[in-house]
């Protein structure tokens, strides 16, 4: 008999939620993860702490309430890492202390260490003093995660060439900075050290930033951050680059050098599961790490499951939830429902990006007629008052059945306001059902009826012309 009905790697929102899942249907549940990374890279590195670091930039600049009391209103003069990090630091250790507490009242044996496959039921458990043991289960869940992919020819050295995990251990706010990818993470980033008064400069390969967003969206971050002095390279290639006693040279391949402090790779993630023996399981990982999975999350191995970022796209900490969730229930035949495709998207930027559903052009690509509605900010009584004159809601409406196809926000709490939309959307309602809604007043919610209004506007004169 085995040791575990089930064993998860990891503890991160995958490995978390899979292990609950499974406790909460009477299984024996074991996590096997570091001591110093209980929560996973989203609780220490990842989406924990950088939304925290982005939440302390915006209260200590005071970058948001500039509309209001002038472009020279800060909170803070001199704002240090210190006073970052002291945010960061707090936060992560409550959370630390919630997720213990859950595995614990749920009765989930957490083994402190890292584990490898002896074989496809068995894991040798490599506890922090070196000791080895074996634990078996009859079902494996595979959540360790992903950490960032570092090109082989840049000499990384955490202070001044670093990751996107080094970043809260840097010594001091950097004047000047690189940022190496126009992605999700880097954009974040840029944003953040903007606000701090970094001269940031933006360098991508690629001809644009953040291409599954909307463009007019991408196109007003693309102003605000270059309100806010960013620099953008795009379709330029980093060739070399260089570490000086005085900071860094960046050479591009077109012969470019542009120099500053600090600069920072957010060139993808890479699965964390060369150390676990794959092999042994009859298992592989593609280059990237990642490993193959089916619609229920099993891998090649039928009792063997992978969930979150280490399986790839989305790679998201709520996505990974329900991936963990749901992997629980298919292992012990508990019934679970298909995760609805409609998964919202956050990027938090300065300011916030969120989207449910398609893009206008992807729209037009798959020939879908549409018409738009939108509501701006400025035009909310609420807007005004938090000083957001520059966020905006679109929404994209089927002139055929009026049902919303794709909801697009950008500005404060879009990526809550979002789900308003994925409401609508999964219950398969109309656009008249926000024109018929009743709001409280004042809200950032109320930008659903004025954007309503606008779109059904629009279709009502394309009706009466037609007729």
């Amino acid at each position: 008999m085995p040791d575990f009905d089930m064993l998860v790697l990891g503890s991160g929102p995958g490995g978390q939620k899979a292990a609950i899942a499974a406790a909460k249907l009477g299984r024996r549940v074991a996590v096997v993860d570091r001591p110093d990374m209980v929560g996973g890279v989203s609780i220490h590195t990842g989406t924990i702490p950088s939304k925290t670091l982005r939440e302390a930039v915006l209260y200590l600049t005071g970058l948001t309430q500039r509309d209001l009391y002038g472009q020279s209103y800060r909170l803070k003069e001199d704002i240090t890492v210190a006073d970052l990090i002291a945010r960061t630091q707090h936060v992560v250790g409550r959370e630390v202390d919630v997720i213990r507490n859950q595995l614990s009242r749920n009765h989930v044996t957490l083994f402190p260490g890292t584990g490898r496959f002896v074989d496809p039921h068995t894991v040798a458990l490599q506890e922090i003093g070196g000791r080895e043991r074996l634990i078996s289960a009859e079902h494996i869940v595979i959540a360790t995660g992903t950490r960032p992919a570092r090109p082989d020819s840049v000499e990384f050295d955490g202070r001044t060439i670093m990751d996107s995990d080094n970043v809260l251990a840097l010594e001091r706010v950097p004047r000047s900075m690189v940022i190496v990818g126009a992605g999700v993470i880097g954009m974040e980033y840029a944003s953040m050290f903007a606000a701090l008064g970094s001269k940031v400069t933006v360098v991508e390969k690629r001809a644009g930033m953040l291409d599954m967003c909307d463009v007019e969206v991408v196109e007003s971050l693309k102003y605000h951050l270059r309100d806010l002095a960013v620099t953008f390279r795009f379709g330029e290639t980093v060739a070399a680059v260089e570490r000086h006693p005085r900071g860094a040279l960046t050479v591009l391949e077109s012969g470019k050098k542009i120099p500053a402090d600090a600069v920072m790779y957010s060139a993808g993630r890479q699965g964390l599961t060369d150390g676990l023996d794959l092999d042994k399981a009859g298992l592989t990982a593609d280059a990237r790490g990642r490993i193959t999975v089916d619609e229920h999350y099993r891998t090649q191995v039928p009792h063997i499951y992978a969930v979150g970022d280490v399986i790839g796209y989305p790679a998201l900490a709520a996505t990974s939830m329900e991936q963990g969730r749901a992997a629980a229930y298919h292992a012990f035949g508990e019934p679970v429902g298909r995760m609805h495709n409609l998964q919202p998207i956050g990027i938090y930027t300065i300011p916030e990006i969120s989207f449910v559903g398609r893009t206008e052009d992807q729209l037009t690509d798959d020939r879908v007629p549409f018409e738009v509605g939108v509501s701006r900010y400025r035009e909310l009584a609420r807007g005004q008052i938090i000083g957001d004159s520059h966020g905006v809601l679109k929404l994209l409406v089927s002139p055929e059945d009026r049902t919303l196809l794709g909801v697009h926000c950008f500005g404060t709490g879009a990526t809550e306001l979002i789900h308003i939309g994925q409401s609508v959307m999964g219950c398969g309602g109309t656009v008249d059902y926000l024109v018929d809604a009743v709001f409280n007043y004042p809200t950032l919610a109320e930008s659903y009826k004025v954007a309503a209004l606008d779109a059904t506007n629009k279709l009502r004169q394309i009706d009466r012309i037609a007729d």
